[in-house]
């Protein structure tokens, strides 16, 4: 009996609940259940999280949350209530809150959505006409009772008179004969058609003329096709296909050196003979052109001073002149304690620390300075009182930063990046919005806006003011242009209004920059990824990020257009500069990046040789050794500045001729 009441005893300690107190983040498992579900579109259900030791007894006061790896797809509300938004397989992520950090153990859900039944076969984008001779692909899809577009299906496609038109099995429709024609799509019991006209094709000949003969890896050349008849009188509006040959000064298994858009405009990675054809039915025209190297040589990266912190990581920088004429550089610090260091630049081959500022925050990832060099503005994330938001300084003499107030409202989930402009400060709240706050008194800030998006899974990384006109970078959404006082829409910074977005598929964008091109007049936005699918090593192992710069051409708003890249391989994009037809590009591991941006833009930068230097920094007394992370460049004076996330603060300068 003594050892019947022994076992229940036994027993009955084992159910009784641990306090948090007790145990570390490793002494600690989340459970959750359950741990799989299928959800249709626009439906909720409710996924639960417990947390126990690792005997499997409940443990109190752990508070848990959930969030979604794919926010636009699955939503997922704090306490676990999941929605389904679009069709596929995700996760769903329940996290214990433990540690000043608050990031412990995890558990995740697989969510399964399933595709809705297919309801209808629709021709999108589909010619009414076409031309003997001439070619053009049909879009035909299939889409659900909503009106979405099942991706994972295809209809097939054919053509009532091969006579009149032949249709391929990638949909490609060519005319072969005059008349008229059906093309019907299916998909099972479901049916569309549309009818084609073929009408006789008038072209006789085909002039073929380049804007250039004198060409470049990377010049965009445009060829123009003049269409005339037998008789010799001009042809509008009869489609052209252009396709290209090539022949590169390197045949030792080349790949594609070259590319052609169906505009005529043509660029090449590689030097060589390029032959490109223009074709209209019968009619074709060939015209040969010879492309040489873009620079005979790189320029070369001459260190000229450094500034460095190697006890912490180094975080953003802010470069300018000072009301006294010499000039200074702030730099923040990043998972440490709330460091921001000012550094007299004026000779950058003897940089000098001259104060620091310390604040209460684990992160200040980004400063900036106003433009009469007065104020300077530090983020914080990770304040050990959670009120985070920003803390404004008085710069006037860099080597005794005075704080004048701080700003918190709203601001509490942290401040990751800022920008200032005139007498306003445009920071990001907690990864969902910006604020815009009035320093125009900076004992007493204001605030007097925000701009969010407001869709399943929006978020915010940074933003950029140029011209009246706010840039955020908003990962899966891309960028937004917003009027902020510019006019174009009527905005102000009291009253932002959205301008223009673009978005790109990786849903990776973290930064922006906008240009004009001094030649050609287009106005471009540079919008810089940020992934890191190994992990973000903060300590001992290096960081292999990827992602590259996409080139997006915003002249005409109502259609802005992804026409360029920079893509270092096997390396991963951060902050980037522009100053005249330069880019100075922040590659993380790939090191400090300079490339021209002159002229019209198209295809990889990167393959056309347009990279004018670069430089790769490592410091074997480094946060983490020999690792490069180059975190963010600014030219200043002839001089580039730039920090790295384990070495500090650099001075580098190009030497050799600019080509």
């Amino acid at each position: 009996m003594t050892r019947l009441f022994a076992i229940l005893g036994l027993l009955i300690l084992v159910a009784v609940p641990v306090g948090a107190q007790d145990l570390t983040k490793d002494e600690i498992v989340v459970r959750v259940k359950p741990a799989s579900i299928t959800i249709p579109i626009g439906q909720t259900k409710q996924v639960e999280a417990e947390v126990v030791d690792i005997g499997g007894r409940p443990v109190k006061n752990v508070p848990v949350f959930f969030f979604s790896r794919n926010r636009r797809a699955v939503s997922v509300t704090g306490d676990g209530k999941v929605t389904a938004r679009k069709p596929g397989t995700f996760k769903v992520v329940a996290r214990a809150v433990v540690g000043r950090q608050r990031r412990g153990p995890s558990a995740t859900v697989t969510v399964t959505v399933p595709f809705p039944e297919a309801a209808a076969v629709e021709f999108r984008n589909a010619p009414t006409r076409l031309y003997v001779g001439t070619s053009v692909r049909i879009g035909a899809v299939i889409v659900d009772k909503n009106g979405v577009v099942r991706n994972d299906l295809d209809a097939k496609l054919a053509s009532d008179s091969d006579q009149v038109a032949r249709i391929d099995g990638f949909g490609t429709v060519t005319g072969t004969h005059p008349g008229k024609t059906v093309i019907k799509a299916s998909h099972r019991s479901l049916t569309a058609e549309h009818t084609i006209e073929v009408l006789a094709n008038p072209v006789a000949n085909i002039e073929l003329t380049p804007n250039s003969t004198k060409v470049r890896t990377g010049d965009v050349v445009k060829f123009t096709a003049g269409l005339r008849k037998a008789d010799g009188s001009e042809v509008t509006g009869v489609p052209v296909h252009y396709s290209l040959t090539a022949k590169p000064d390197d045949t030792l298994g080349n790949a594609a050196t070259g590319q052609i858009e169906q505009d005529g405009r043509f660029v090449a990675e590689s030097p060589g003979y390029y032959t490109v054809v223009a074709s209209s039915g019968s009619a074709i025209a060939r015209t040969t052109i010879r492309v040489v190297k873009r620079f005979k040589k790189q320029r070369k990266v001459e260190v000229i001073g450094r500034g460095s912190v190697t006890d912490t990581h180094t975080s953003d920088l802010w470069v300018w002149e000072g009301v006294d004429g010499r000039d200074y550089c702030v730099t923040g610090t990043w998972g440490a304690n709330g460091v921001a260091h000012f550094w007299d630049v004026t000779n950058p081959g003897e940089i000098k620390k001259i104060s620091s500022v310390t604040v209460d925050a684990r992160t200040v990832n980004d400063v900036k300075v106003s433009k009469d060099g007065k104020i300077c503005i530090l983020s914080r994330e990770g304040a050990s009182n959670r009120k985070n938001g920003i803390v404004i300084l008085d710069v006037v003499d860099p080597t005794n930063p005075k704080i004048l107030s701080e700003f918190t409202t709203d601001l509490t989930g942290g401040v990751h990046n800022l920008f200032i402009d005139g007498h306003y400060v445009y920071a990001l709240s907690a990864g969902r919005r910006y604020d815009i706050i009035d320093i125009k008194d900076p004992q007493s800030p204001k605030r007097v806006s925000s701009y969010q998006i407001f869709e399943p899974g929006a978020s915010i990384h940074d933003v950029w003011v140029e011209d009246g006109i706010a840039y955020s970078s908003n990962w899966r959404y891309g960028i937004h242009m917003v009027d902020v006082g510019n006019g174009i829409a009527g905005g102000s910074p009291e009253n932002p209004k959205k301008i223009s977005s673009y978005a790109y598929p990786s849903g990776w964008n973290h930064a922006a920059f906008p240009f004009k091109s001094q030649e050609t007049g287009k106005r471009y936005v540079v919008a810089g990824d940020e992934a890191f699918p190994f992990g973000l090593h903060t300590k001992d192992t290096p960081t292999y990020a990827r992602g590259w710069m996409h080139f997006i051409d915003f002249t005409d708003l109502e259609k802005p257009k992804e026409v360029a890249r920079y893509q270092v391989p096997e390396a991963g994009t951060h902050n980037l500069w522009i100053e005249g037809d330069l880019m100075y590009a922040a590659y993380y591991n790939g090191g400090l990046r300079v490339v021209d941006i002159s002229g019209d833009l198209m295809g990889d930068l990167y393959k056309q040789g347009r990279e004018v230097a670069w430089f790769i920094p490592t410091d074997k007394a480094g946060k983490i050794a020999n690792a490069p992370m180059v975190w963010g460049p600014q030219p200043h004076k002839g001089h580039i500045f730039f920090t790295d996330w384990n070495s500090g603060l650099w001075a580098v300068k190009l030497s050799g001729d600019k080509q």
